[in-house]
């Protein structure tokens, strides 16, 4: 990073690198568990729901490479090895044991409600003094908040179509 960058950051630069590799870490999770997820998802509304998998693991792989490019541009190097991940994580990493897609859209919505508050907590940090970061958390913060609505939407639908069905 340049040096006028750095100066405006102050002494702020260890604490946004702590934060940002705890990111990393969580958007790495979150890929795999999606797009895991997404292939061995099972029941109602097993296509739609593969699908949405699918693209938020998209989304998720792309915070990684925003947040890694950040955490390189602040000086820092992102975890090297996946085994790092898990000693880095705020969010974890809850493996899609159970296939029905009801039980995996709520692992996912767990980890996007922890993500958004990941990344309210780096919107707060950084304010007014690392407008790059803020901005690049904002942007992701704006998705996960966008994630966490459809897959809620993906439930109730889920609930709707099974409650009908219990009523037959």
């Amino acid at each position: 990073m340049g040096t006028k960058g750095i100066e405006i950051l102050g002494g702020n630069v260890k604490e946004i690198l702590a934060l940002l590799e705890k990111a990393f870490a969580d958007e790495w999770l979150a890929y795999y568990q999606y797009w895991l997820g997404a292939k061995v998802a099972k029941g109602p509304m097993r296509e739609g729901v593969m699908a949405e998998l699918i693209q938020h693991a998209t989304d998720e792989l792309r915070h990684a490479g925003m947040v890694g490019d950040r955490i390189i541009q602040l000086g820092g190097t992102p975890a090297l090895s996946p085994k790092i991940w898990y000693d880095l994580t705020n969010c974890g990493y809850d493996a899609p044991e159970d296939p029905y897609v009801r039980s995996l859209l709520e692992q996912n919505i767990k980890g996007e409600q922890c993500a958004i508050s990941v990344y309210k907590k780096m919107l707060d940090v950084t304010k007014d003094k690392d407008f790059v970061t803020y901005n690049m958390a904002l942007q992701i913060l704006q998705d996960e908040v966008e994630h966490e609505e459809d897959l809620q939407a993906i439930v109730e639908d889920i609930d709707m179509m099974v409650s009908r069905e219990m009523k037959k």
